[in-house]
């Protein structure tokens, strides 16, 4: 893919900008840096190679006339909103936002609002929709005539977790922030929620929301699913599809395994994951469909949709 028309503007300089930045250089793309401070754009240039304008997006918006009308939105949790949101505001009319585009649930349906009224398209980073496992899934689930049910793990590791620095609102906000990688991949193969029964108690120092999670339901394709977290006990993300012929096993979702109807032997699935190795795993086919035919992405009134499903899960709490 060549170079053509107008860069595109790539906000951020920190590791995951870093991460886009790989691969719109393999994509042969130009594109252009923002960040805000030295430090970052330091490292950023030692990483990447290329020059970061540092002060931040409003220095950069108040400063710049030719402003790119396409734009990926890579920075810190609690900014991805406000960010996007000056953007609109600029007239970029197509961007791309790292999950889950805001910081809350109300910043998410903000940038929504503003993305209708301003007649731009706003899509959410969901990798894990690209990841090589998911594609080789999906042809299996083809060829098996589809899926039957589904269950989903979103457990988060806490003792990873309650180390981590980051700003005010953004580990009680995880599960929006992080957990939704899981169900959102879950609801993207088997459909929304149709009925949903969900269930929740306990809760942690940094997130008073909940801490165990349990439920069950049917999606709109007609699909049983269920799920169970527990934030407070040892555990990992997961998923299993079941078809009449497989139940398909992602643990870690990276990985593909399978087992047979009439068997009970679990064996690795080879995927061609070249991609995944050699990026961030998903990044490279979700940029190039972002900069394509947008295929599998998810829109921002996709993602306000599923923030209901969220809030139920969440004991309808925001």
């Amino acid at each position: 893919m060549k170079s053509t028309n107008e860069p595109i503007l790539l906000v951020g300089a920190g590791p995951m900008a870093s991460e886009y930045a790989k691969v719109l250089k393999a994509l042969e793309r130009e594109f252009i840096v923002v960040g805000r401070s030295q430090k970052s754009a330091e490292e950023f240039e030692k990483i990447v190679g290329v020059k970061v304008i540092t002060g931040g997006i409003d220095r950069f918006l108040n400063q710049k006339k030719d402003i790119p009308t396409v734009a990926i939105v890579a920075i810190s949790e609690e900014q991805l909103g406000s960010a996007t949101i000056k953007l609109l505001k600029n007239d970029v009319k197509i961007i791309l936002v790292e999950k889950p585009a805001g910081l809350d649930f109300e910043d998410v349906r903000k940038v929504k609002r503003l993305a209708e009224r301003m007649k731009a398209k706003v899509y959410v980073g969901y990798n894990r929709r690209f990841y090589a496992s998911v594609k080789k899934a999906q042809e299996i689930i083809k060829k098996d005539d589809g899926i039957s049910s589904i269950f989903f793990d979103f457990t988060e590791a806490s003792f990873r977790i309650v180390p981590l620095v980051k700003a005010p609102g953004v580990k009680e906000n995880w599960f929006l922030q992080n957990s939704t990688h899981v169900i959102d991949l879950a609801f993207f193969l088997a459909g929304v929620p149709k009925k949903l029964s969900a269930f929740t108690s306990g809760s942690l120092p940094w997130h008073h929301k909940g801490a165990i999670f349990s439920g069950a339901g049917e999606t709109k394709k007609g699909i049983l699913f269920s799920y169970h977290a527990n934030w407070d006990a040892p555990g990992r993300w997961a998923l299993e599809i079941m078809t009449k012929k497989s139940k398909l096993i992602f643990k870690p979702l990276e990985k593909l395994q399978i087992q047979q109807f009439g068997t009970f032997e679990v064996k690795d699935i080879k995927i061609d994951d070249n991609l995944d190795t050699e990026f961030k795993a998903g990044i490279y086919r979700e940029v190039e469909s972002f900069l394509g035919n947008k295929k599998d992405l998810c829109t921002i009134s996709e993602q306000v949709e599923n923030l209901k499903y969220y809030q139920q899960i969440l004991g309808g709490k925001n």
